[in-house]
Protein backbone atom coordinates (compact mmCIF):
# COMPACT_ATOMS: atom_id res chain seq x y z
CA UNK A 1 0.00 0.00 0.00
CA UNK A 2 1.54 3.24 -1.12
CA UNK A 3 1.85 5.96 1.44
CA UNK A 4 1.62 9.50 0.11
CA UNK A 5 3.57 12.12 1.96
CA UNK A 6 2.18 15.58 2.59
CA UNK A 7 4.29 18.66 2.05
CA UNK A 8 5.52 20.19 5.29
CA UNK A 9 3.39 23.00 6.60
CA UNK A 10 5.44 26.05 7.35
CA UNK A 11 4.37 28.66 9.92
CA UNK A 12 4.48 31.33 7.24
CA UNK A 13 2.15 29.35 4.99
CA UNK A 14 -0.18 28.54 7.87
CA UNK A 15 -0.48 32.19 8.89
CA UNK A 16 -1.06 33.20 5.28
CA UNK A 17 -3.77 30.57 4.86
CA UNK A 18 -5.47 31.73 8.05
CA UNK A 19 -5.42 35.32 6.84
CA UNK A 20 -6.86 34.26 3.46
CA UNK A 21 -9.63 32.26 5.11
CA UNK A 22 -10.38 35.14 7.46
CA UNK A 23 -10.71 37.55 4.55
CA UNK A 24 -12.94 35.14 2.65
CA UNK A 25 -15.13 34.72 5.70
CA UNK A 26 -15.35 38.51 6.05
CA UNK A 27 -16.51 38.84 2.45
CA UNK A 28 -19.08 36.07 2.79
CA UNK A 29 -21.10 37.61 5.62
CA UNK A 30 -24.74 37.45 4.48
CA UNK A 31 -26.09 40.84 3.54
CA UNK A 32 -29.50 40.02 4.92
CA UNK A 33 -28.08 40.28 8.45
CA UNK A 34 -28.58 44.02 7.95
CA UNK A 35 -32.27 43.70 7.17
CA UNK A 36 -33.69 44.05 10.73
CA UNK A 37 -31.74 47.25 11.41
CA UNK A 38 -32.40 48.57 7.89
CA UNK A 39 -36.14 47.98 8.15
CA UNK A 40 -36.28 49.58 11.59
CA UNK A 41 -34.34 52.62 10.36
CA UNK A 42 -36.51 52.89 7.25
CA UNK A 43 -39.83 52.97 9.08
CA UNK A 44 -38.75 54.87 12.20
CA UNK A 45 -36.36 57.47 10.73
CA UNK A 46 -36.19 57.61 6.94
CA UNK A 47 -39.86 57.37 5.98
CA UNK A 48 -41.19 59.84 8.61
CA UNK A 49 -38.40 62.27 7.67
CA UNK A 50 -39.32 62.10 3.99
CA UNK A 51 -43.00 62.50 4.82
CA UNK A 52 -42.23 65.60 6.87
CA UNK A 53 -39.83 67.04 4.29
CA UNK A 54 -42.59 67.35 1.70
CA UNK A 55 -44.21 70.09 3.81
CA UNK A 56 -41.27 72.34 2.90
CA UNK A 57 -42.79 72.61 -0.58
CA UNK A 58 -46.20 73.71 0.71
CA UNK A 59 -47.65 76.69 2.59
CA UNK A 60 -49.07 74.55 5.41
CA UNK A 61 -49.62 76.43 8.68
CA UNK A 62 -49.36 73.30 10.83
CA UNK A 63 -53.02 73.36 11.89
CA UNK A 64 -55.41 73.44 8.95
CA UNK A 65 -56.04 70.76 6.35
CA UNK A 66 -55.10 73.09 3.50
CA UNK A 67 -51.70 72.40 1.95
CA UNK A 68 -51.04 74.28 -1.29
CA UNK A 69 -47.97 73.30 -3.26
CA UNK A 70 -45.59 76.29 -3.64
CA UNK A 71 -42.50 74.60 -5.08
CA UNK A 72 -39.22 76.19 -4.03
CA UNK A 73 -40.78 79.43 -2.80
CA UNK A 74 -40.06 78.63 0.86
CA UNK A 75 -36.37 78.18 0.10
CA UNK A 76 -36.33 81.42 -1.86
CA UNK A 77 -37.63 83.23 1.21
CA UNK A 78 -34.48 82.22 3.08
CA UNK A 79 -32.34 84.38 0.82
CA UNK A 80 -34.52 87.46 1.33
CA UNK A 81 -35.13 87.00 5.07
CA UNK A 82 -32.64 88.98 7.21
CA UNK A 83 -33.57 86.91 10.25
CA UNK A 84 -32.74 83.69 8.40
CA UNK A 85 -29.39 84.90 7.06
CA UNK A 86 -28.52 86.23 10.52
CA UNK A 87 -29.46 82.89 12.09
CA UNK A 88 -27.24 81.06 9.60
CA UNK A 89 -24.33 83.35 10.50
CA UNK A 90 -24.91 82.88 14.23
CA UNK A 91 -25.13 79.11 13.80
CA UNK A 92 -21.81 78.96 11.97
CA UNK A 93 -20.15 81.21 14.56
CA UNK A 94 -21.46 79.05 17.39
CA UNK A 95 -20.34 75.84 15.69
CA UNK A 96 -16.83 77.12 14.95
CA UNK A 97 -16.39 78.77 18.35
CA UNK A 98 -17.63 75.75 20.30
CA UNK A 99 -15.59 73.31 18.21
CA UNK A 100 -12.30 75.17 18.57
CA UNK A 101 -12.56 76.26 22.21
CA UNK A 102 -14.21 73.11 23.58
CA UNK A 103 -11.66 70.77 22.02
CA UNK A 104 -8.72 72.94 23.01
CA UNK A 105 -9.92 73.12 26.61
CA UNK A 106 -10.80 69.41 26.63
CA UNK A 107 -7.35 68.48 25.34
CA UNK A 108 -5.61 70.65 27.93
CA UNK A 109 -7.73 69.13 30.70
CA UNK A 110 -6.99 65.62 29.45
CA UNK A 111 -3.25 66.28 29.39
CA UNK A 112 -3.50 67.80 32.87
CA UNK A 113 -5.26 64.86 34.51
CA UNK A 114 -3.33 62.21 32.54
CA UNK A 115 -0.56 62.39 35.10
CA UNK A 116 0.39 60.68 38.33
CA UNK A 117 -1.06 63.29 40.67
CA UNK A 118 -3.00 61.72 43.54
CA UNK A 119 -6.20 63.68 42.90
CA UNK A 120 -6.44 62.83 39.18
CA UNK A 121 -9.48 60.54 39.58
CA UNK A 122 -11.39 63.10 41.63
CA UNK A 123 -10.52 65.83 39.12
CA UNK A 124 -11.74 63.69 36.24
CA UNK A 125 -15.09 63.19 37.94
CA UNK A 126 -15.49 66.88 38.79
CA UNK A 127 -14.52 68.03 35.32
CA UNK A 128 -16.87 65.56 33.64
CA UNK A 129 -19.80 66.30 36.00
CA UNK A 130 -21.27 69.27 34.02
CA UNK A 131 -21.74 67.02 30.98
CA UNK A 132 -24.36 64.92 32.78
CA UNK A 133 -26.52 67.96 33.56
CA UNK A 134 -29.37 68.37 31.11
CA UNK A 135 -28.95 71.30 28.69
CA UNK A 136 -32.19 72.89 29.93
CA UNK A 137 -31.02 72.81 33.55
CA UNK A 138 -27.67 74.23 32.46
CA UNK A 139 -29.41 77.07 30.65
CA UNK A 140 -31.52 78.01 33.68
CA UNK A 141 -28.51 77.76 35.99
CA UNK A 142 -26.39 80.14 33.93
CA UNK A 143 -29.31 82.44 33.23
CA UNK A 144 -29.49 82.98 36.99
CA UNK A 145 -25.70 83.28 37.43
CA UNK A 146 -25.30 85.74 34.54
CA UNK A 147 -28.21 88.03 35.43
CA UNK A 148 -27.31 91.73 35.88
CA UNK A 149 -27.40 91.23 39.65
CA UNK A 150 -26.39 87.58 39.47
CA UNK A 151 -23.58 85.70 41.15
CA UNK A 152 -21.00 86.38 38.44
CA UNK A 153 -21.33 90.17 38.63
CA UNK A 154 -21.47 90.06 42.43
CA UNK A 155 -18.28 88.01 42.45
CA UNK A 156 -16.57 90.57 40.23
CA UNK A 157 -17.65 93.31 42.63
CA UNK A 158 -16.33 91.32 45.58
CA UNK A 159 -12.83 90.93 44.13
CA UNK A 160 -12.58 94.56 43.05
CA UNK A 161 -13.26 93.99 39.34
CA UNK A 162 -16.51 95.94 39.19
CA UNK A 163 -15.41 97.45 35.86
CA UNK A 164 -15.76 93.97 34.36
CA UNK A 165 -19.47 93.80 35.16
CA UNK A 166 -21.51 93.09 32.06
CA UNK A 167 -25.06 92.50 31.02
CA UNK A 168 -23.90 89.11 29.78
CA UNK A 169 -27.14 88.03 28.11
CA UNK A 170 -28.52 91.47 27.30
CA UNK A 171 -25.75 92.92 25.12
CA UNK A 172 -26.12 91.95 21.44
CA UNK A 173 -22.36 91.85 20.88
CA UNK A 174 -21.73 89.72 23.97
CA UNK A 175 -24.69 87.37 24.30
CA UNK A 176 -23.66 84.97 21.52
CA UNK A 177 -20.19 84.44 22.96
CA UNK A 178 -21.67 84.04 26.43
CA UNK A 179 -23.67 81.11 25.07
CA UNK A 180 -20.46 79.69 23.60
CA UNK A 181 -18.81 79.93 27.03
CA UNK A 182 -21.69 78.12 28.71
CA UNK A 183 -21.65 75.27 26.16
CA UNK A 184 -17.87 74.96 26.48
CA UNK A 185 -18.20 74.84 30.28
CA UNK A 186 -20.71 72.02 30.03
CA UNK A 187 -19.09 69.78 27.42
CA UNK A 188 -15.33 70.30 27.78
CA UNK A 189 -15.31 67.44 30.27
CA UNK A 190 -16.99 65.22 27.69
CA UNK A 191 -14.23 65.99 25.18
CA UNK A 192 -11.68 65.44 27.95
CA UNK A 193 -12.88 61.87 28.51
CA UNK A 194 -12.55 61.02 24.80
CA UNK A 195 -9.05 62.49 24.71
CA UNK A 196 -8.16 60.53 27.85
CA UNK A 197 -9.21 57.33 26.10
CA UNK A 198 -6.87 58.23 23.25
CA UNK A 199 -4.02 59.02 25.61
CA UNK A 200 -4.22 55.49 27.01
CA UNK A 201 -2.90 54.22 23.68
CA UNK A 202 0.19 56.44 23.58
CA UNK A 203 3.28 54.17 24.00
CA UNK A 204 5.03 55.28 27.17
CA UNK A 205 8.32 53.66 26.18
CA UNK A 206 8.46 55.90 23.12
CA UNK A 207 7.77 58.94 25.31
CA UNK A 208 10.58 57.97 27.66
CA UNK A 209 12.96 57.35 24.77
CA UNK A 210 12.18 60.77 23.30
CA UNK A 211 12.89 62.39 26.67
CA UNK A 212 16.29 60.69 26.77
CA UNK A 213 16.97 61.93 23.24
CA UNK A 214 16.29 65.47 24.40
CA UNK A 215 12.90 66.11 22.79
CA UNK A 216 10.95 68.91 24.44
CA UNK A 217 7.35 68.75 25.62
CA UNK A 218 5.97 70.34 22.45
CA UNK A 219 7.94 68.06 20.11
CA UNK A 220 6.85 64.99 22.10
CA UNK A 221 3.23 66.07 21.83
CA UNK A 222 3.35 66.95 18.15
CA UNK A 223 5.26 63.94 16.83
CA UNK A 224 4.23 61.19 19.28
CA UNK A 225 1.02 62.07 21.15
CA UNK A 226 -0.86 63.89 18.38
CA UNK A 227 -0.75 61.02 15.82
CA UNK A 228 -1.98 58.61 18.50
CA UNK A 229 -4.85 60.99 19.29
CA UNK A 230 -6.03 61.19 15.68
CA UNK A 231 -9.14 58.99 16.21
CA UNK A 232 -10.08 60.88 19.38
CA UNK A 233 -9.60 64.23 17.63
CA UNK A 234 -11.82 63.09 14.74
CA UNK A 235 -14.60 61.96 17.08
CA UNK A 236 -14.45 65.10 19.22
CA UNK A 237 -14.47 67.47 16.27
CA UNK A 238 -17.38 65.64 14.65
CA UNK A 239 -19.46 65.64 17.84
CA UNK A 240 -18.77 69.26 18.71
CA UNK A 241 -19.42 70.70 15.25
CA UNK A 242 -22.67 68.74 14.86
CA UNK A 243 -23.74 69.78 18.36
CA UNK A 244 -22.91 73.41 17.61
CA UNK A 245 -24.85 73.42 14.34
CA UNK A 246 -28.03 72.09 15.94
CA UNK A 247 -27.71 73.91 19.27
CA UNK A 248 -31.11 74.83 20.66
CA UNK A 249 -31.74 74.13 24.35
CA UNK A 250 -29.22 76.43 25.98
CA UNK A 251 -29.91 79.27 23.54
CA UNK A 252 -33.67 79.06 23.96
CA UNK A 253 -33.59 78.89 27.75
CA UNK A 254 -31.01 81.66 28.21
CA UNK A 255 -31.96 84.19 25.53
CA UNK A 256 -34.80 82.84 23.33
CA UNK A 257 -32.78 84.20 20.42
CA UNK A 258 -32.47 87.68 21.88
CA UNK A 259 -31.70 90.41 22.55
CA UNK A 260 -33.46 91.16 19.30
CA UNK A 261 -32.18 88.45 16.98
CA UNK A 262 -28.60 88.55 18.27
CA UNK A 263 -28.50 84.89 19.30
CA UNK A 264 -31.05 83.38 16.95
CA UNK A 265 -29.80 80.13 15.44
CA UNK A 266 -31.28 77.95 12.74
CA UNK A 267 -32.84 75.74 15.42
CA UNK A 268 -34.47 78.59 17.35
CA UNK A 269 -35.76 80.18 14.14
CA UNK A 270 -37.20 76.83 13.02
CA UNK A 271 -39.07 76.59 16.32
CA UNK A 272 -40.35 80.16 16.12
CA UNK A 273 -41.61 79.87 12.55
CA UNK A 274 -43.20 76.44 12.97
CA UNK A 275 -44.76 76.70 16.43
CA UNK A 276 -45.09 80.41 17.20
CA UNK A 277 -45.78 81.99 13.81
CA UNK A 278 -47.69 78.95 12.41
CA UNK A 279 -45.52 79.02 9.28
CA UNK A 280 -44.82 75.31 9.29
CA UNK A 281 -43.76 75.00 5.65
CA UNK A 282 -41.11 77.70 6.06
CA UNK A 283 -39.87 76.11 9.26
CA UNK A 284 -39.50 72.72 7.57
CA UNK A 285 -37.62 74.36 4.69
CA UNK A 286 -35.17 75.83 7.19
CA UNK A 287 -34.82 72.42 8.85
CA UNK A 288 -33.87 70.87 5.51
CA UNK A 289 -31.25 73.55 4.94
CA UNK A 290 -29.85 72.88 8.42
CA UNK A 291 -29.72 69.16 7.65
CA UNK A 292 -27.73 69.85 4.48
CA UNK A 293 -25.38 72.12 6.45
CA UNK A 294 -24.71 69.41 9.01
CA UNK A 295 -24.20 66.72 6.38
CA UNK A 296 -21.85 68.78 4.19
CA UNK A 297 -19.71 70.21 6.99
CA UNK A 298 -19.48 66.91 8.83
CA UNK A 299 -18.60 65.01 5.67
CA UNK A 300 -15.96 67.55 4.62
CA UNK A 301 -14.45 67.52 8.10
CA UNK A 302 -14.37 63.73 8.20
CA UNK A 303 -12.63 63.49 4.82
CA UNK A 304 -10.09 66.16 5.75
CA UNK A 305 -9.23 64.53 9.06
CA UNK A 306 -9.07 61.13 7.38
CA UNK A 307 -6.53 62.41 4.88
CA UNK A 308 -4.44 63.99 7.62
CA UNK A 309 -4.55 60.75 9.59
CA UNK A 310 -3.41 58.78 6.54
CA UNK A 311 -0.60 61.28 5.86
CA UNK A 312 0.63 61.04 9.45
Amino acid sequence: MAVTSRPPVTPHRTARDRATRSKSRGRSVPWYFLLPAAVFYLFVVAWPSLQGARYAFTDWDGLSQRQDFVGLDQFGRLLDDPAATGAITHTLLLAVGITVIQNLVGLLLALGVHTHIKSRNILRVLLFAPAIITPVATGYLWQYLLAPDGAVNRLLDGVGLDSWRQNWLGEPDLALWTVVGVVVWQFSGYSMVIFLAGLQGVPQDVIEASKIDGAGAFRRFWYIVRPALAPAITINLMLSIIGGLKLFDQVWVMTQGGPGNATDTMSTLIYKNAFQFNDFGYGIAMALVLTVFVALLSGAQYRLLGRQKGAS
